[in-house]
């Protein structure tokens, strides 16, 4: 691949001269209209609003920053460019226009997925992403207000948390449902119908038309793209979660019984993954099946036979990296069999990939990955998996050290690698070299605490104002957990 050119740049100052709190203030202010006039229902007005959002100075710039500093922003689309410089950054803010826009193809390219299969990422060029940024300031608003209560993926102020604690919520009490619709759709992402989506998606159909049928090269040849949104695209996930926003209504519309018949019917979404609660198996297979395959049917998405199964509460069920199971009537979240594999099967690679490491490197290398899959699993039932994972690791690591010195005996290896502090024994450390010298310790999953997560409310819309208090104290409580979680 060619080394990826730079925009020329006309001016650094003009960049560090913007106001960015007056720009946030500016598009804020524009989103929160949007807000009002959709709950009003006055799609005329929330249409021209998009428009002057989309239109705007402040618009513009705030897409620009976003794509030129998120995880992509050194990652060129097929035109091999990037926007690195202040200059590069104030010329493409003029250059977003409407009027002439044409988006180039996207660079695919194939991620492995866990079960080795891979999965197709399309890498839009900066301007494309940036223009997609744009939009998606105009469109996130509408999305939000008008999105299923509980649908918590690719959603600001949303997580799998709050996915996790509506499923207990749903299924903890002994009065609630015992059997789960476990909804797998096949492939969603490349099979949503763009008719669809261009005669119901409340964005510019002319701009969106022109992204859905983009096409997207790979190995030097040009593909067409008939149906789906391209996985790699600021909008897509947006784009995704409006598709199957609905479901939920729709349920509620064919089954407005449903409470006080007693059928205990919930629906938990999280992106494409998505369960259904019901009383009764039978229900599940011939009465709720059968209204999402419809809802799916009309925008050009079905089940898959393979892995759509209805379960039984006792007998649990895996979603987003947990195992969600009664064990004598007691609901217990634990992480999933299948999670703390791929979990371990990424240290053990790690750490064999690293056998001439000094140790001071894999522990920086270790230390974010367990922290990171451990603060995921912290408001579940995971103190043994913790622990249970700290044995295996130290295992891994013992073998690692003992490898590295096979005429010494285990005693000079503990002591080379593995220190004591108070009662405990064996932590894997070492001194960091260079200008200061402090102590890199490993960290165990199992000092990780264990706390309950509170679920965003349902109705919370980032975009209305009503409701920025409420972010507010919630932003300010994870940070706090944040810097403690960093104490450990």
């Amino acid at each position: 691949m060619a080394a990826a050119t730079l925009v020329g740049a006309p001016s650094d100052s003009a960049w560090h001269g913007i106001n960015w709190a007056d720009v946030h203030r500016q598009v804020s202010r524009l989103q929160a209209r949007i807000v009002k006039a959709t709950q009003e229902g006055k799609h005329n007005k929330v249409k021209a609003l998009q428009w002057l959002l989309t239109h705007s100075f402040s618009g513009k710039a705030l897409a620009v920053k976003r794509v030129t500093e998120n995880r992509g922003k050194n990652t060129p689309g097929v035109d091999k460019e990037i926007w690195s410089t202040p200059g590069a950054k104030t010329k493409a803010i003029s250059s977003m226009k409407r009027r002439g826009y044409s988006p180039l193809p996207l660079r695919r390219v194939l991620i492995p997925k866990k079960n080795g299969k891979t999965r197709p990422l399309g890498i839009p060029t900066m301007k494309d992403r940036a223009m997609q940024a744009l939009h998606l300031l105009a469109l996130g608003p509408v999305a939000e207000t008008t999105a299923d209560l509980n649908s918590y993926g690719f959603r600001p102020g949303r997580s799998t948390a709050d996915a996790g604690e509506q499923c207990f919520i749903c299924l903890a009490k002994k009065t609630q449902a015992q059997w789960v619709l476990e909804a797998d759709i096949k492939g969603c992402f490349d099979n949503i119908s763009h008719d669809w989506m261009l005669a119901n998606v409340p964005t510019d159909k002319t701009i969106l038309r022109k992204w859905l049928k983009a096409g997207f090269v790979y190995h030097d040849e040009l593909f067409p793209t008939e149906a789906g949104t391209p996985q790699g695209g600021i909008i897509s996930p947006v784009l995704a979660n409006m598709t199957l926003d609905g479901l939920e209504v729709r349920l509620v519309e064919k089954f407005p019984q449903a409470k006080q018949a007693g059928l205990r019917m919930h629906m938990v979404r999280y992106a494409d993954d998505f369960i259904v609660t019901g009383n009764s198996k039978e229900w599940l297979e011939h009465e709720v099946k059968p209204v999402v395959s419809e809802f799916l049917a009309e925008r050009g998405l079905v089940l898959s036979p393979e892995k759509t199964k209805i379960t039984h509460i006792t007998d649990g069920f895996d979603f987003l990296g947990w195992n969600i199971r009664k064990y004598n009537g007691k609901l217990l979240m634990k992480p999933s069999k299948a999670s703390v594999k791929e979990h371990l099967d990424k240290i053990r690679e790690i750490i064999k990939a690293n056998k001439t490491a000094k140790q001071a490197n894999l522990i920086r290398m270790l230390n974010p990955i367990l922290r990171g899959w451990a603060n995921y699993h912290s408001h579940v039932v995971a103190k043994k998996t913790f622990v249970r994972n700290d044995n295996l690791i130290w295992s891994m690591l013992w073998r690692w050290a003992a490898r590295r010195h096979p005429d010494k005996g285990a005693r000079w290896v503990k002591e080379r690698y593995f220190i004591s502090r108070g009662a405990r024994n064996w932590i894997f450390a070492a001194t960091e070299e260079g200008g200061k010298q402090r102590e890199l310790i490993l960290r165990k999953e199992m000092d990780t605490p264990i706390q309950r997560h509170i679920k965003i409310r349902s109705a919370a819309n980032p975009h209305d104002p009503k409701w920025e208090k409420y972010f507010e104290a919630r932003l300010r409580k994870k940070v706090s957990n944040s810097k403690g979680d960093r104490k450990n």
